[in-house]
Formats: C-alpha cells, sequence, structure tokens
C-alpha cells in the first residue's frame, strides 16, 4: 500500500507548493494529489514536476465535464512530458447541479458521457504520439481535425494512466472496464469497499476483458487524532461536520445503506435544504464516525491506516493536507509507518 498526501492550493498554500514537494519526497510519500473546488487542479502540478524526482504527481479529481477533452488531453500531455511520465490523470464528473449552474455545460448520462470522454482523450493522445489522423467520432464526443501545426509532438510517456472518481456502481464498474485506478471518495467505510466497490469493478473488469487488479484503488481517509484531548475533540469536530456534510447528499446515500444508516441520509438531506447547517452534525453518531474515520494516537495513525486497507486498497491519503512545519513529525512518522517501503526519515 503507497501512503500520499494532499497538496492544497490554497492562498499562501499555493506559494509553497515548492517546498510541499520537496519536503512530501523527502520523508517517503509515493504520491502528491490535487483537487478541484476552489482553484485548477493542473497548475500545482507544473510546479511540483519541476521540483520532485521521485513522486507521482496526479488529479484527485479534475472535472471533466467542464472542459473538452482536447483541453484535458493537451493539459495531462504538458504534465506527462514535464514530470517524465509521473503525472496521473484523474477524473470526476460532478453533480448535476454544478455542471449545468456552475460550469453552463451538458450533463446527461454520466457514465455513458465519461467513457466516451476516456476513449476520446486515448484517441487524441494516439494521434500526438504517432502523427496520425484524428478520427474519434463518439456518441458524445468528436474530435476529427489536428493539423501539425496545433499537435504538440510525441514524448517519452505517451502512456498515461487515467482514473475516475466515483460511488455509484455504474461509474465503479467503468473504472473495472477501461481505468487504470478508482479513487474511492473519501466518504466510505470498508464495508462499502468491500460490498460495492470491489465486486464492481471485478464486474467491469470482466465486462473489458482485462485484470481487476491491474485497476488502483486510491481513497483519503478521515483522521482524527492530537496530542491532547482538546485537539482530539476539534478534529472529532471538523471530522464529524464533514460527514454529516456529504451524507446530506443523495448520490453518496449508497454509502449509509450499505449500514442501515438511510433515514439519517434523508434527515440531514432536510436540514441541508432548509439551511441548518449547524444542526447536521448532531445528526452524526459515534457508531458513524467510527465508521468513516479513524481515531488513533499520532504514533499509531500509520498502523491503523495499515490495519484498515492493507489488502483492500493500494494507495491512502490523509483527508488533511500536508503542510510542511505544522506537526512534521507527525507526517514524517506517518510516512514511515504506513507507506510500501517505510523508510528512517533524514535526520
Amino acid at each position: 500500500m503507497k501512503f500520499d498526501a494532499r497538496l492544497s492550493s490554497e492562498g499562501a498554500d499555493a506559494l509553497a507548493t515548492a517546498s510541499t514537494t520537496r519536503w512530501a519526497e523527502e520523508i517517503g510519500v509515493a504520491g502528491l494529489w490535487t483537487g478541484e473546488n476552489k482553484h485548477d487542479a493542473f497548475l500545482p502540478l507544473a510546479v511540483a514536476a519541476d521540483h520532485s524526482s521521485r513522486l507521482e504527481l496526479g488529479t484527485a479529481v479534475a472535472i471533466a465535464f467542464s472542459r473538452s477533452p482536447m483541453v484535458i488531453a493537451q493539459l495531462a500531455w504538458d504534465l506527462a512530458r514535464r514530470s517524465d511520465g509521473r503525472f496521473l490523470l484523474g477524473l470526476g464528473t460532478q453533480v448535476k447541479p454544478h455542471v449545468e449552474r456552475r460550469f453552463s455545460m451538458p450533463w446527461d448520462r454520466p457514465v455513458a458521457r465519461l467513457r466516451d470522454y476516456i476513449a476520446a482523450l486515448r484517441a487524441i493522445w494516439s494521434a500526438f504520439q504517432n502523427g496520425e489522423a484524428l478520427k474519434y467520432d463518439g456518441r458524445y464526443y468528436r474530435h476529427t481535425l489536428l493539423p501539425p501545426v496545433f499537435n504538440p509532438g510525441p514524448i517519452d510517456h505517451p502512456v498515461i494512466p487515467v482514473s475516475v472518481a466515483g460511488v455509484s456502481p455504474g461509474l465503479v464498474r467503468l473504472a473495472g472496464e477501461v481505468c487504470d485506478g478508482l479513487h474511492v471518495h473519501p466518504f466510505h467505510s470498508p464495508a462499502y469497499v468491500r460490498s460495492v466497490v470491489v465486486p464492481e469493478i471485478q464486474h467491469g473488469a470482466v465486462t473489458g476483458g482485462r485484470d481487476a487488479s491491474n485497476v488502483e484503488l486510491s481513497t483519503s481517509v478521515f483522521v482524527i487524532t492530537g496530542d491532547t484531548p482538546a485537539e482530539r475533540e476539534r478534529q472529532r469536530d471538523a471530522v464529524r461536520s464533514r460527514i454529516a456534510f456529504y451524507a446530506s447528499t443523495p448520490a453518496y446515500r449508497l454509502v449509509l445503506d450499505i449500514h442501515g444508516w438511510g433515514a439519517v441520509g434523508e434527515k440531514l438531506h432536510t436540514l441541508s435544504r432548509g439551511g441548518r447547517w449547524d444542526d447536521m452534525s448532531a445528526c452524526v453518531s459515534e457508531e458513524m464516525l467510527a465508521a468513516f474515520a479513524i481515531e488513533a494516537d499520532p504514533s499509531d495513525v500509520g498502523p491503523a491506516l495499515r490495519t484498515r486497507y492493507d489488502g483492500l486498497l493500494d494507495r491512502v491519503a490523509l483527508f488533511e493536507f500536508m503542510r510542511p512545519g505544522e506537526r512534521d513529525d507527525f507526517w514524517r512518522e506517518v510516512a514511515r509507518t504506513c507507506g510500501d517501503h517505510p523508510q528512517e526519515a533524514k535526520a
């Protein structure tokens, strides 16, 4: 199991991308991931590529349907070139209101559309690499024009791994069928992974005539820890609030249903629609907190991650961002005790 970290692009964190990248590589982190909420997911990775030589660098995730496949194809190609083949493309669909009302883009049949999107990407990359005519005519996307003046040309590492994020069985099956990996949503439990993710990946792999073991499963994990009771309680409150937020989303109801907590999701959704955000955390029981988060002493977080996920997932990260200068000893110890190749941190 690989231990990864999340790279923030917020404010001062964005200015510290280079130092964060060097620090992550120094302490033995396997990969750095950027997300796309308030900021672009690709830009920080261009900086990270210049300040690392070993780290894998990926988007977890970039929103596919807010961009044309050609735009993503160019971005991924440039980052694969800049990183010497260390770039991992992670794509997500987002949900209908955001795609239609925030990005003003079309939404329909997201699984079928994302399948077509990935096929278009690979056709474009093949044209980039081989100089062949671009002739992709899919159900949703059509790319049939690529004059030489607009072709970036071949690179040394043209096979770019593509992963998708998904909670629903359809998206998980798609990962098994055509993708190199699946980003399991941080709102998950081991029971959900075992009962939904693993069998649906296998189902998709059979459909695609592939081996399910070639699909890399990754996630970020809610962790509650701290050196003092007050610090741990603050983290408990923050994690409880985040779980309540995700559990209020109807698209994620399946995760609750696995545990028989569907009614809690309905209540949370009603509260969210009424803007009663401050009342939602109280709906998250201790049992729910234990299912969706790890709680451990700082020195035990790495072993706890291994106990929970080794043999179930291929790579894990903490849900929180890595920031050098904040809890450095903690991050070193987690990287040392969780990753596939634990190493003593440099003095």
